[in-house]
């Protein structure tokens, strides 16, 4: 641009960023007039965490994720639970010197079948990401990313051919909650996830409920009447209960009550594997996978303990119904 400014075309922020500036993300800096990412191969969090933590449900069930984040985010939720990493600059956190080729070689070393993108917005890394999901694959690994959506339509494109499956943060379905609670849009999101659709991309859904924030029975039914007619009834559907976090501490835990009367809502509206996390006590009924022409339970869990797996070739063991997913 203009006297060596540059502006990004990753994000639907689209920052135009004077010389020696850098974005919104805070991970990106324009150094005389080429945008830099400051966050490839420098990433604050590590760790190895079940599939069914990010949460992935139809995604390689009871396996391990070799989990990879950097500072940085693109979004300002008042409720994140990351928020020390993802409001943070990378030189405010403590980093690692890791290159996509060790992070694959940790990945194998601890016995994982995915490399998971997540902690902070994935986005923001999107280089290191891409290059890391790239050299995973070609080791028979499967990189999944665990994202709040807000991401341009071509990268996003691109993404996905590398890549085995992504997780969707729809935090709620009205514009008043994007801009009041994370700095940032709901109708790109929305775009994204059509767009996974479209790309014919595996991916799931979870929408954290938070107490007189979008907790309401009619929004919460407009937006799975959305998903089911966008998306399709497959599209697993994720409801996590919020506990007072960062920003949001004077607010109170999500009841119970209010988490499984989303479900019912959800299932009453025919998408066919919807869930419930983060209550007590484990085991519940929404917790399980049910074939959705027999009934069964297919996939049972405890927390993120898979005790049992009735899908056979990705159908139901019981009746042979096709079970959408990524599956071993």
């Amino acid at each position: 641009m203009k006297n060596n400014s540059v502006t990004c075309l990753l994000c639907p922020r689209h920052c135009t960023v004077p010389e020696g500036g850098r974005g919104d993300c805070g991970v990106r800096q324009n150094r005389d007039g080429k945008y830099y990412t400051l966050v490839w191969g420098n990433p604050c969090a590590l760790g190895t965490d079940p599939i069914e933590k990010k949460p992935l449900y139809h995604v390689i069930p009871g396996g391990k994720a070799f989990s990879i984040a950097t500072a940085g985010c693109n979004m300002r939720c008042k409720f994140c639970q990351n928020w020390n990493i993802s409001q943070a600059k990378p030189e405010e956190t403590r980093n690692f010197d890791l290159p996509p080729g060790q992070v694959v070689k940790y990945a194998a070393k601890y016995n994982c079948e995915a490399i998971a993108f997540t902690y902070n917005e994935p986005t923001v890394f999107y280089e290191y990401m891409y290059d890391t999901a790239k050299l995973a694959k070609a080791k028979k690994l499967k990189p999944v990313v665990v994202s709040n959506g807000f991401m341009n339509g071509d990268p996003m494109t691109e993404l996905c051919k590398v890549v085995s499956a992504v997780k969707i943060d729809l935090k709620a379905f009205t514009e008043e909650f994007y801009k009041k609670m994370t700095g940032g849009s709901l109708q790109p999101v929305l775009d994204t996830l059509t767009l996974l659709k479209k790309l014919g991309m595996w991916f799931e859904i979870v929408n954290l409920i938070i107490p007189t924030a979008n907790d309401e029975p009619a929004e919460i039914k407009a937006m799975c009447r959305w998903i089911k007619k966008e998306l399709g009834p497959d599209v697993p559907l994720h409801f996590s209960a919020f506990h007072p976090m960062y920003k949001l501490r004077n607010v109170p835990r999500t009841p119970n009550k209010t988490m499984f009367a989303a479900y019912d809502i959800a299932r009453a509206e025919g998408l066919h594997y919807v869930y419930v996390g983060n209550v007590r006590p484990v085991g519940h009924r929404a917790e399980k996978t049910y074939c959705p022409k027999c009934g069964k339970v297919v996939i049972d869990r405890r927390g993120y303990l898979v005790t049992q797996i009735n899908v056979k070739d990705g159908k139901c063991a019981f009746c042979g119904q096709p079970i959408k997913g990524v599956w071993k």
